[in-house]
């Protein structure tokens, strides 16, 4: 049982295993604790508590910050990429998590994008985080904070043309799509003519994005992130190459932290309420 006073509890739900840590309102991380993610949500729920009761008690507490693989009204989970969950009222189900402390519910890419953000040594007008990992996820910050205008987005979602066919830009571009495509994963591609091919797939989706959102910078995570060394330079060069002459190609970075964005982004996001409602009185 930890005994921190005014901790921030942070969940990040992956489609595969949930983390569950804890921040200082200073911003230090306890250890995490982890768990396979159920795909029926009631037990989901079940175990979630059993985790968080276990070593965490109310009065300790003073938000807690929970992100989901999916997009989120409400906190009604109305669809997960990599979950069989559809309109799960998470929100409820969760809200006596630990009795008395306010809950909020998220999507997972959206607080990987504040998080990235907020851990640049200088904050940029306006940042577009992308996670490729088995699929594509992003979020858009401005002035350091989450634009709810985007709220519902899905940017892997976006319906591209490619190989002669209309299909969504995760399908061909992200890392399930490189496995299905290349019969390795991203880890074990050495080739410099396959990653120029990947990059070119990369290229699709941001080619519809920048002339759009124009943003300042673009922040690269997710499992396929993590290879960005392979690839950024590729990706840099298709779009330079593709890109109207007006429009100038921004900043293109790799995550700082690939694997705990979204942990990192759940504690900007209870400060930030934290700040809010103190700022409040």
């Amino acid at each position: 049982m930890l005994h921190w006073v005014h901790m921030i509890v942070t969940i990040d739900t992956g489609g595969t295993k949930t983390l569950v840590s804890s921040f200082s309102t200073r911003g230090k991380i306890s250890e995490s604790v982890k768990f396979p993610t159920p795909l029926d949500p009631h037990e989901y729920v079940k175990q979630l508590k059993e985790v968080v009761r276990a070593h965490y008690q109310p009065e300790d507490v003073q938000v807690i910050v929970v992100a989901i693989p999916g997009v989120i009204d409400n906190g009604i989970v109305k669809w997960c990429g990599n979950l069989p969950w559809v309109n799960v009222d998470l929100g409820k189900k969760l809200k006596d998590l630990l009795p008395g402390v306010p809950l909020f519910i998220e999507n997972d890419a959206k607080l990987g994008a504040l998080g990235e953000t907020r851990s640049l040594p200088t904050l940029p007008v306006s940042s577009l985080y992308v996670t490729i990992s088995t699929g594509i996820g992003g979020g858009l910050v401005v002035d350091g904070k989450l634009d709810h205008g985007l709220r519902f987005s899905e940017i892997g979602h976006i319906p591209l043309e490619f190989d002669g066919k209309v299909c969504i830009w995760e399908s061909f571009a992200s890392g399930h799509a490189i496995v299905a495509t290349y019969k390795q994963f991203a880890r074990d591609i050495k080739s410099k003519r396959v990653w120029r091919q990947i990059a070119d797939r990369m290229s699709r989706g941001f080619l519809v994005v920048i002339p759009t959102i124009q943003p300042d910078i673009i922040i690269i995570g997710g499992s396929v992130g993590t290879y960005f060394e392979r690839y950024g330079e590729y990706l840099r060069d298709a779009l330079i190459e593709h890109l109207p002459a007006h429009i100038a190609c921004p900043k293109i970075v790799q995550a700082q932290h690939p694997e705990e964005a979204v942990i990192y982004g759940c504690y900007y996001y209870g400060k930030d309420y934290l700040t809010d409602k103190k700022a409040r009185g």
